[in-house]
């Protein structure tokens, strides 16, 4: 694999950078990722384009992947950490161009429980896949989930629990909101080790997600859904 060290990003094709940046992914190689989305915009891709082929592209064999048990979470991190510096360069362009939005989600962990590697792995393969993410961290109470949701203009809800004591806080979130009525308003996906399907239904929630390439699979279809009926309307 000595040759490997040899490859020189710029002299590729586009063709062949979008695959070595697929790697490079998949491998958690971070400079190589930013170099490769500057050579791209330098090429006059939209950074847009960039976003969807190149890194998203990457992060949905990464998050196959995962599904599959082929790749383990630390790998996961990297890969995602590898995402975020080529999307901390694309930020300000996307921005700037008006680039079309995925979705806008707001995660966090439920009061009394400070768990957070899966929550910041949902968050991060959201990112991966072209969302929006707005980490809330630990222990929210659901003043913070309400105010964030209306200060970020967001469209999706995240709940994460990992203690069995933490889970019913989730029902308190969302029985909150329909009292305050804008429930309908967001997408609601719950998540973490002691739930399942039944206690997502149980409580109210559009889905339970048991891991994070099912949360990115599950908000892009209610987008989908979403701007559909948006189209329709």
């Amino acid at each position: 694999m000595a040759d490997e060290d040899d490859i020189i990003l710029a002299d590729l094709d586009d063709e062949e950078l979008v695959k070595q940046m697929f790697d490079d992914l998949y491998d958690g190689l971070k400079e190589e990722i930013e170099e490769g989305v500057n050579i791209l915009l330098g090429r006059n891709w939209m950074p847009y384009r960039v976003l969807t082929e190149a890194l998203v592209g990457g992060m949905k064999i990464v998050g196959d992947d995962f599904r599959d048990g082929i790749l383990f979470v630390p790998e996961v991190l990297l890969a995602a950490n590898a995402m975020k510096g080529g999307m901390a360069i694309l930020k300000p362009l996307l921005a700037e161009t008006g680039a079309p939005r995925m979705g806008k989600m707001v995660i966090g962990t439920v009061k009394g429980d400070i768990h957070d590697i899966g929550k910041n792995l949902v968050g991060m393969m959201m990112e991966g896949a072209g969302f929006e993410v707005v980490d809330l961290g630990i222990n929210n109470a659901v003043e913070k989930y309400m105010d964030a949701l209306v200060e970020e203009d967001a469209d999706i809800l995240g709940m994460s629990a990992l203690l069995t004591t933490t889970m019913p806080y989730m029902k308190v979130v969302i029985d909150t909101m329909i009292e305050t009525g804008v429930r309908d308003d967001y997408i609601i996906l719950v998540g973490g080790a002691p739930l399942n399907e039944e206690f997502g239904k149980a409580i109210g929630a559009d889905a339970y997600c048991r891991d994070a390439a099912v949360a990115v699979e599950t908000a892009k279809q209610f987008m989908a859904r979403k701007h559909n009926e948006l189209a329709a309307g």
